[in-house]
């Protein structure tokens, strides 16, 4: 929570107002209020991870949610990460996986570029050697899964984020 002073009329008061991050009143249940929606969001997710490894999956949407700093989906995928086998190393190492990349493979880094260009796509697209690297370790169907996970994860986080679910609650 913070406070902010506001002053009128040569009064200073000062209000509360709610951190962005941790509003204090919960928000809309996404679920309830939209559920063709919620579910259409659900049906791209299961089909983006068809044919795509666990553990490739679980990095994405590791990486994608530190980029978005949604703390709810970060802690559900590192506690799907971990429950899956996920070395506690590997999964320390996503968030900055550019100066410790010898703890992935070549096409886990080149998905993870992959992710980070997608995630920011307003900062400069999705250079051509980035999306090159990728199209050299997954095949054409495994190359658009992979876009419609990082694009599905991308939702979940915006989903997450603008309906203040917090983390640890793992309401799915």
């Amino acid at each position: 929570m913070t406070t902010t002073e506001i002053k009128t009329n040569d009064r200073t008061t000062t209000e509360a107002t709610t951190d962005r991050a941790n509003p204090a009143t919960p928000r809309l249940n996404f679920a309830k209020a939209a559920p063709k929606v919620f579910r259409a969001v659900i049906g791209l997710d299961a089909a983006a991870r068809e044919g795509l490894d666990p553990a490739l999956v679980e990095l994405v949407q590791i990486r994608a949610s530190h980029l978005n700093r949604c703390a709810y989906c970060l802690h559900m995928h590192t506690t799907d990460a971990r429950k899956a086998g996920e070395s506690e190393d590997r999964l320390l190492m996503v968030a900055v996986w550019h100066e410790a990349d010898h703890f992935f493979t070549d096409r886990e880094r080149s998905a993870l570029a992959l992710t980070d260009a997608v995630t920011r796509i307003g900062d400069a697209g999705v250079p051509d050697e980035v999306y090159a690297r990728a199209a050299a370790h997954f095949d054409e169907e495994e190359l658009a899964h992979l876009l419609a996970l990082i694009f599905t994860i991308n939702t979940w986080n915006r989903i997450a984020l603008s309906t203040a679910k917090r983390a640890g609650t793992d309401e799915r």
